[in-house]
């Protein structure tokens, strides 16, 4: 299994040379008078430890797991994935400045695959957002916060007020779209990662829930 997720990874890598990815546009929406200067994501900020089942698929592999994520001070995260019968695969610490490798096993510790637990989990996990523009349309009130070349739209439902999607782009290419369903601000009930350059998609759903 593992052998077939790095061969996977090295044929997205050499796919980006030929995918073009369209600048992403906000489509249908008007400016929202605020007074925010950031908001948060606050699905990863409980101390409890976060448990979903996983669920990877890489073009036409599939891939599935526990997934551990726990909060162990204010700018870091611990994260774990078993396969289904128990066998650690991966422990890593990450903040938005460091990505440490507790534990992978050989067939995955691969520079490619590092680099996408890095990147996607890095941007799942970012808890604050500076704001530089607010939109809303019927639905949801959207949040434009960018750093560098990173842009984010962060989208909160007008109802509750909960996040329920982040689209993530680099110089104004889509990127990642992570997409959220929740009760509650401090925890997902199930989380999905689409990238829009590789054919990777990652589904969380929860199997213990944070009190």
């Amino acid at each position: 299994m593992p052998r077939f997720l790095h061969q996977s990874f090295l044929y997205s890598t050499l796919l980006l040379f030929f995918i073009s990815c369209k600048t992403y546009q906000l489509i249908d929406v008007k400016p929202a008078p605020g007074t925010e200067k950031s908001v948060e994501n606050l699905y990863f900020s409980s101390k409890e430890d976060y448990v979903y089942k996983c669920q990877i698929d890489i073009y036409k592999n599939q891939v599935s797991g526990i997934l551990i994520i726990k909060r162990i001070n204010e700018t870091t995260h611990r994260v774990a994935l078993t396969s289904d019968f128990g066998n650690k695969l991966i422990d890593f610490e990450i903040s938005d400045q460091d990505f440490k490798i507790n534990y992978i096993i050989p067939d995955l510790d691969k520079k490619i695959v590092k680099n996408f637990l890095k990147n996607d989990f890095q941007h799942l996990l970012k808890q604050t957002y500076p704001v530089q523009e607010s939109f809303e349309n019927d639905q949801s009130k959207i949040f434009v916060s960018q750093e560098d070349h990173n842009k984010y739209y962060l989208f909160f439902d007008k109802k509750d007020s909960l996040l329920h999607q982040i689209m993530y782009t680099r110089n104004n290419k889509a990127k990642i779209d992570f997409s959220f369903e929740a009760k509650k601000h401090i925890f997902a009930d199930s989380i999905n990662l689409q990238h829009k350059d590789f054919k990777i998609n990652i589904k969380l759903v929860q199997i213990t829930e944070t009190e």
